[in-house]
């Protein structure tokens, strides 16, 4: 028996190096790794008496009964007993004040131990939530932000157009303006030459008029003066004659 005990366990020590590899291999290769780890049960399980669980009630109630476990218990302790692969001594008291006084402490004390373990549990999930809550406004700003920058940089090509059409515009006023005052400045130099032509003309055409009156008055004599003056009151009364005779009729 002995010798079959050394056999199995040192199979096992030779095979646990091995299984730990493969296995540390295969979380690093499989895509199990990355899979969500199950949240932690913030209660323990159902037990009856202090230590045994109730699934070991609920998995023998189908074959034994409601008194199978029990009498299971019991029938082991007896058997234990009996053959006396437990035996009982000084120990078994000590141990059996110890046990009593620990479940005394726990029915005593556990409920208050319990509410201060849940409040500093409760502050720790607290402080980390706030924490969480924090990161999770910071990046959600930070998202908001690359969103906005995002949305400048597309509307950038926007900018630059019209920026261009401006400096478009810009030169199209300055190429205007200077058309403008360049056709201004020829009209000016055009006028002024039409003003001093007019004037040269206007001047020319005096001094001839002075020249002919001039000329025409020198070469009157004083008896063609007289004559034209006669003649002048001559065709007057004439024509005052005419006109009274006209009146008349």
């Amino acid at each position: 028996m002995l010798s079959r005990l050394v056999f199995v366990s040192a199979v096992v020590n030779s095979a646990v190096p091995f299984s730990l590899v493969q296995a540390s291999r295969s979380l690093h290769t499989s895509s199990q790794s990355l899979a969500p780890v199950p949240p932690l049960p913030e209660t323990g399980g159902k037990v009856r008496h202090g230590i045994i669980p109730e699934e070991l009630f609920q998995l023998l109630y189908p074959k034994t009964g409601v008194t199978g476990p029990y009498m299971l218990g019991t029938g082991l302790l007896l058997y234990l007993l009996s053959k006396e692969i437990y035996v009982i001594n000084h120990e078994t008291f000590a141990a059996a004040s110890i046990g009593a006084v620990i479940i005394y402490g726990v029915k005593k004390f556990g409920p208050q131990v319990a509410a201060y373990a849940d409040k500093i549990n409760e502050e720790k999930v607290a402080k980390a939530q706030e924490v969480k809550d924090l990161e999770i406004s910071s990046l959600t700003q930070a998202i908001e932000d690359e969103k906005k920058e995002q949305w400048r940089v597309e509307g950038r090509s926007m900018l630059f157009d019209a920026k261009r059409n401006n400096v478009a515009m810009l030169l199209e006023i300055n190429y205007r303006e200077r058309l403008h005052m360049v056709t201004n400045e020829v009209k000016r130099r055009l006028n002024y030459q039409i003003a001093l032509q007019n004037l040269t003309r206007q001047l020319e055409q005096e001094h001839m008029v002075n020249w002919v009156e001039k000329n025409v008055i020198s070469s009157i004599t004083p008896q063609q003066e007289k004559e034209s003056i006669a003649k002048c009151i001559t065709d007057l009364k004439a024509l005052a004659k005419a006109t009274q005779a006209k009146a008349t009729v």
